[in-house]
């Protein structure tokens, strides 16, 4: 019998590491694939990047209608509600016998929440990282607990999932997610990428994605005044900005970088670039700027220098080309002028990826080929590392 397996996605960045994990199960000869949306992917606001997922070939089993139009903390814990009730159905419906999860944001802890209760074994994609900044740690850890199957993207991950408690013959070191979107994708010419962005490159160009910091209690709007301060110093430098996520405290932040868009010249934001974009853009550009990991993920793979900005990253692996700065105007300059001399250019050929060299999707899918019973999996021990 074909194992029915049930991948969930939220946000454009999430999809964008599932994607060739989900091609591997659709073309699978013993998996069978499940595909829940949800979250941002169904929201106008923030593109409704559905659309992407569908555009790929991909049919979409069920939609998990759960984001509240609110930033709040009380709208995000709405939003995890509302998610949990449309989870119970659409499980209840589709009867996967394996359920696959990616991260570590609220949308998926909602939908892991579910599976565990309904008793559909986890696999869990980029557990045992750390992340200070924000309470995506406390759900990265907790879905770790939730999960039976987990793929992590470096050595110090998988001991630190052994470390909470999981059985090692269940851990698998299969390497970073993005980088198999560098090897797989054919990225964008400039000339390409600059008609599809219709953005002319300055002599010098950066990309910015900054999202809030969630464990820090109303930093938002003085972080981006920061970042946006150091950046409207710059000269003969093209600006381009992804809009943050849905996270608490992230309108402030998308309102600011608007209004500073229609004021700066050199400067354009877009709601999704898509993966295809994104990774040309990084490809393409002299450098990234603010806290998404993709700076510390992916953009090494391309041997573009990353400044990453404040805690919200804090504790994940670096490569050396991983620039860290806090969130005030001065250090973020500093941080600028150091990404934009030669000497640290030419050093960015030389850049190792800590997150591997790619292949972690059909890792991935071969070991969940392999597995024989994932009933068997729901009743775990505990692993003591003493």
């Amino acid at each position: 019998m074909m194992k029915k397996i049930c991948v969930v996605t939220g946000t454009r960045a999430e999809y964008g590491l599932l994607r060739w994990v989900m091609e591997g199960i659709r073309h699978s000869p013993v998996l069978e694939l499940q595909l829940i949306a949800t979250g941002m992917h169904l929201s106008p606001e923030f593109g409704m990047t559905i659309k992407a997922i569908e555009e790929d070939g991909f049919t979409i089993d069920r939609k998990v209608e759960m984001l509240l139009s609110s930033d709040t903390k009380v709208g995000v814990t709405k939003s995890m509600g509302l998610g949990m009730i449309g989870f119970a159905d659409a499980l209840d419906d589709l009867k996967p016998d394996l359920m696959l999860l990616l991260g570590d944001r609220y949308e998926i802890f909602a939908a892991a929440a579910s599976a565990m209760i309904a008793r559909i074994p986890i696999a869990h994609l980029h557990g045992g990282e750390t992340t200070q900044g924000a309470f995506d740690e406390a759900i990265r850890h907790s879905l770790t607990k939730m999960s039976h199957l987990h793929f992590v993207a470096a050595e110090e991950y998988k001991k630190r999932v052994i470390q909470l408690g999981e059985d090692p013959r269940y851990v698998f070191n299969v390497g970073g997610l993005g980088i198999d979107n560098i090897l797989r994708l054919k990225l964008l010419s400039r000339e390409q990428l600059e008609d599809s962005l219709a953005f002319k490159f300055a002599p010098k160009n950066l990309l910015i994605t900054f999202h809030p910091v969630t464990l820090e209690e109303n930093t938002s709007s003085n972080q981006v005044d920061e970042l946006l301060a150091a950046l409207k110093e710059l000269e003969d430098t093209g600006l381009i900005f992804t809009m943050p996520n849905s996270d608490t405290d992230g309108r402030v932040i998308l309102e600011k970088i608007r209004l500073f868009c229609s004021n700066h010249p050199r400067a354009v934001a877009y709601t999704s670039l898509g993966q295809l974009r994104y990774l040309s853009c990084i490809y393409h550009v002299n450098g990234v700027i603010g806290n998404s990991s993709s700076g510390l993920i992916e953009a090494p793979s391309l041997n573009t220098g990353t400044i990453n900005i404040g805690d919200r990253q804090k504790g994940r692996l670096k490569a050396s080309s991983v620039i860290d700065c806090e969130p005030d105007k001065f250090s973020i300059k500093n941080a600028i002028n150091k990404l934009f001399s030669d000497e640290f250019q030419s050093n960015l050929k030389f850049i190792e990826n800590p997150y591997g060299y790619g292949g972690a999707s059909n890792a991935i899918v071969q070991i969940i080929e392999q597995h024989s019973s994932f009933p068997d999996l729901l009743k775990k021990k505990f692993h003591d590392c003493f």
